[in-house]
């Protein structure tokens, strides 16, 4: 069974997930000297797709066999930081009032993909349930 959809939303998942690491790491080292802000390269959806679409995976079918390599969380690039107006004397860019924006943003994308996750869950037990 094919369940493209779920495989994205928990890609989705876990760029949010890591999104959020990264974006407390910069809030933890805002006073950091020379600390540069780092963000994830935006998630693409189409692009997500395009690649699990595009993958061959072999199936282990025997016990011999290897699984293979698991993927790891951290699949998604870090995004160069850029260079803001509002850097410190100490040459840090992490700019608080940004990043607490930002991680409102991931909490609010994070929610709506589990409420999306949920709804296509209830829709497959449904299907499978109704005669």
């Amino acid at each position: 069974m094919d369940l493209t959809l779920l495989t994205a939303v928990k890609k989705r998942l876990n760029w949010l997930s890591q999104r959020q690491e990264v974006l407390a790491q910069n809030i933890s080292n805002a006073d950091t000297p020379d600390y540069k802000a780092k963000d994830l390269k935006p998630y693409s959806f189409r692009e997500i797709l395009r690649r699990e679409s595009a993958q061959l995976n072999m199936v282990a079918s025997g016990e011999g066999h290897l699984g293979g390599r698991r993927k790891r969380i951290r699949d998604f690039m870090v995004e160069k930081p850029r260079h803001p107006y509002e850097t410190a004397t100490n040459g840090n860019s992490v700019v608080i009032e940004e990043q607490m924006g930002k991680v409102g943003e991931n909490q609010t994308n994070h929610r709506l993909t589990t409420q999306l996750y949920k709804k296509h869950m209830a829709m497959l037990r449904m299907a499978v349930t109704s005669k």
